[in-house]
């Protein structure tokens, strides 16, 4: 089922879902279903999985010459898409990214997902790879996220990138993208962040899901920008507990979004982890209890690979 209509059968009613990550090469998907399993007591009708490019390592050969190796460390994003929903009956909504891919790989990555019978789609144009200081896209694969949505809108209508096709199926993927309350980093204002926001849902978007905040009212405030410039899709809200000290780094630095002052504060005045564990969870507890009064569609929980905090949070949420 698409999300889109997981929204509408919630009458109104704030859903619950969250997204994975998979485990690293070597690792066995049993340790995603050990972080799937405690979640399911909130129903989540979705599960989100992301997408992890490629990566590129630097090997020292015995003759002194360097050589450039293509490594992925979380491959497995279908095949976990398949496994969920064969193993929960729960939907299964991998990320797709513009980086990493051809079109042409991005359309056979398409009928993978058709033919597994999934129907929804998260579509991303990626970061830069460690050795890129800025974003660059495969040769022949797309620049910008919008159209990306393209793509995938053509080929729900059909249109296959080989025009001597005939007598072809369409696709009927709901389509995803990411909205920055905060405004992408690359983004040289918050209305232009918009103006390209827009583009993707003309595109063909169905769905905005919000880079991570710990703020309600920049979020507030972002869905006022965007139902102002004519953005009438759901605005689902994403949200990550602080879990660790090195959060107070590591979060602005990676994901370019601000901390308040009064949880920086708390969580530095905390005498250990298992403190700022528990700071962390109070405050998303807040946010998401704010988020359900205000009636948004879901809330969207970013588990990075452990579900106890999101499972304490839903608890006291749902």
């Amino acid at each position: 089922m698409k999300v889109t209509e997981h929204i509408k059968n919630g009458n109104g009613k704030t859903q619950f879902s969250f997204e994975i990550l998979p485990p690293l090469k070597g690792e066995n998907i049993h340790s995603i279903f050990e972080n799937i399993d405690p979640l399911l007591e909130f129903k989540p009708p979705y599960i989100n999985v992301t997408y992890h490019r490629e990566e590129y390592v630097f090997k020292e050969l015995k003759d002194g010459l360097i050589e450039k190796k293509v490594v992925r460390k979380r491959p497995g994003t279908v095949g976990i898409c398949a496994a969920i929903q064969n193993r929960y009956q729960v939907d299964a909504v991998p990320h797709i990214l513009c980086g990493g891919f051809t079109k042409e790989e991005t359309e056979n990555f398409l009928i993978d997902l058709q033919f597994l019978g999934i129907d929804n789609v998260m579509a991303l144009r990626g970061d830069a790879v460690k050795s890129e200081t800025y974003f660059t896209s495969e040769k022949n694969g797309h620049k910008y996220a919008c159209d990306l949505v393209s793509q995938i809108n053509a080929l729900n209508k059909g249109k296959y990138l080989d025009d001597a096709l005939q007598h072809t199926f369409p696709t009927d993927f709901c389509v995803g993208v990411a909205g920055y309350p905060e405004k992408h980093m690359e983004a040289p204002s918050s209305e232009s962040d918009i103006h390209f926001l827009k583009k993707k849902i003309k595109n063909g978007a169905e769905y905005i899901v919000t880079q991570m905040f710990f703020d309600n009212e920049k979020y507030f405030k972002f869905v006022e920008k965007c139902r102002a410039g004519g953005i009438t899709v759901p605005i689902v809200p994403g949200l990550k507990p602080i879990a660790v000290k090195s959060h107070l780094n590591l979060i602005p630095h990676r994901f370019k979004v601000d901390l308040p002052d009064s949880l920086v504060m708390e969580v530095v005045k905390a005498k250990d982890n298992k403190a700022v564990r528990e700071i962390g969870i109070d405050w998303c507890v807040q946010q998401s209890q704010e988020l359900v009064k205000a009636g948004v569609p879901f809330l969207h929980y970013y588990s990075m690979g452990k579900s106890s905090n999101i499972k304490e949070i839903a608890s006291r949420v749902f």
